[in-house]
């Protein structure tokens, strides 16, 4: 599983400001905010953004490196871990599981389990109750012995939430490489992507 919740897009206005700087021609610009204020991409400077868009990664289309977006994540930690892979134009903010994995009693739902068999949801069953004694003993004595079987047991199903910052330019990336692949929460979030202002012509762009 993988949700996304607080998404907010930003500094469009100053991007398509920074494109048309090469050309001095910021005075063709037609963008505007509407009554809302979402910024809305007027006739040109949709036109500029998807040229360079697609006239490649080096010089042209620097300007989506300056669109910024923000988002609460929360998905397994199996697909953290692949995710952790983008590291440029990235930051992200995790939950922590050192300093508060005993904070809260382990339910089902903390872990990823909509593929399990039903022999799988026997297992972790199992694994969340004897997770959830070992944590009350921690709680009562505080014995790190015990804290270290809640790190060491914890299944990669885990569910972890992170406040992650990131760019238009790291999404073209993600998309291209993660929109067909094996997990579901790959292509979940590339189907996310895709809700995103002006994904389809800005990220995407596909011929």
């Amino acid at each position: 599983m993988i949700d996304f919740d607080r998404c907010y897009v930003m500094n469009f206005e100053n991007a398509i400001r920074g494109a048309r700087n090469p050309m001095n021609s910021w005075a063709r610009s037609d963008s505007y905010y509407d009554e809302n204020g979402q910024y809305i991409l007027g006739e040109n400077d949709l036109s500029l953004a998807k040229r360079l868009r697609n006239a490649g990664t080096s010089d042209h289309r620097k300007f989506i490196r300056q669109i910024m977006l923000s988002v609460d994540i929360t998905a397994p930690l199996y697909w953290w871990k692949e995710y952790d892979t983008y590291k440029v134009g990235t930051v992200a903010n995790s939950t922590s599981t050192m300093h508060k994995i005993h904070s809260k009693p382990f339910e089902i739902d903390d872990f990823s389990h909509d593929h399990l068999t039903d022999n799988g949801m026997n297992v972790l069953r199992n694994l969340v109750d004897e997770l959830e004694k070992i944590r009350l003993e921690y709680v009562d004595n505080k014995d790190k012995v015990l804290w270290y079987d809640l790190i060491q047991l914890l299944p990669s199903s885990y569910n972890q939430m992170r406040t992650c910052t990131l760019n238009y330019e790291t999404l073209v990336n993600i998309y291209r490489s993660r929109k067909n692949h094996k997990l579901d929460e790959w292509r979940s979030f590339c189907d996310w992507i895709k809700t995103l202002p002006y994904s389809d012509e800005i990220i995407i762009a596909e011929e």
